[in-house]
């Protein structure tokens, strides 16, 4: 199985799982949103971090529900997971959220990666890439933002493109509507992680979309810390413009 299915079926599986979870606990009287994020989160983790033990035995993993083990800064290759992005989402019954896994090799960075959309029953992987579709004509230009946290310039940012502003949970559910052509861009600079981004990035380009940091800047991965606060995806086309106007207004 190569790395990019493997992080497909890892991908696809937690979502599986995680659907059920979900199933199970609508038939409760009262179901906390919370408790069903915690449980979401560690059950799939644990998923996870089970089968790249049986199947990649050698490689180090950094995941947001497991503790950081600094063997991983010497490692030469390690799986960066989100087991539930979209927590709150999740729990609240909402579609937008999504399952993170994504491998980086020293050296190249990241060489796979898989994002599933499991209330849409859609994985995206590097391993079977999209081209992803051009803007229509005529069509007013998206850009999708953090429907909780959204960067205090987006508003001017999106203005100057011609553009409207869309709100949306999960960095990977954003970046799959980039990918999928049901938006133009996805802005963040609210604050993240390498486990937010990694896989979003991997699959975006792979069909050929922009992702950097929002100075323009290289996404670096397997850091030190994993604070990794912005990004930004998009069409190639659209890079420059917007990279041009963040700049004018993020400060």
């Amino acid at each position: 199985m190569t790395d990019a299915r493997l992080a497909a079926r890892l991908a696809a599986e937690a979502g599986e799982l995680l659907l059920r979870i979900r199933d199970e606990t609508s038939r409760e009287p009262v179901r906390d949103p919370r408790a069903l994020g915690r449980r979401g989160d560690a059950e799939s983790n644990a998923l996870i971090v089970r089968t790249l033990a049986e199947h990649r035995p050698g490689d180090a993993v950094l995941s947001e529900e497991s503790a950081d083990d600094p063997k991983r800064l010497r490692a030469s290759r390690v799986w960066i997971v989100d087991p539930l992005d979209g927590t709150r989402e999740y729990g609240l019954g909402r579609p937008d959220w999504t399952v993170h896994v994504a491998l980086w090799q020293a050296g190249i960075g990241i060489t796979a990666a898989a994002v599933a959309q499991p209330d849409s029953g859609l994985v995206m992987s590097t391993d079977e890439p999209r081209k992803s579709s051009s803007q229509l004509p005529g069509k007013k230009k998206r850009i999708l933002v953090s429907n909780t946290r959204p960067p205090e310039f987006a508003k001017k940012v999106a203005e100057e493109v011609d553009a409207e502003l869309v709100p949306m949970g999960s960095a990977g559910a954003k970046a799959l509507a980039v990918a999928r052509g049901e938006a133009d861009a996805y802005v963040h600079a609210g604050g993240q992680y390498e486990w937010d981004s990694a896989a979003p990035v991997g699959v975006a380009r792979s069909v050929g979309l922009h992702a950097s940091r929002v100075d323009g800047s290289e996404l670096s991965y397997n850091g030190v810390s994993p604070y990794l606060p912005d990004l930004l995806i998009c069409r190639p086309e659209l890079a420059e413009p917007l990279l041009r106007a963040i700049a004018r207004w993020r400060d």
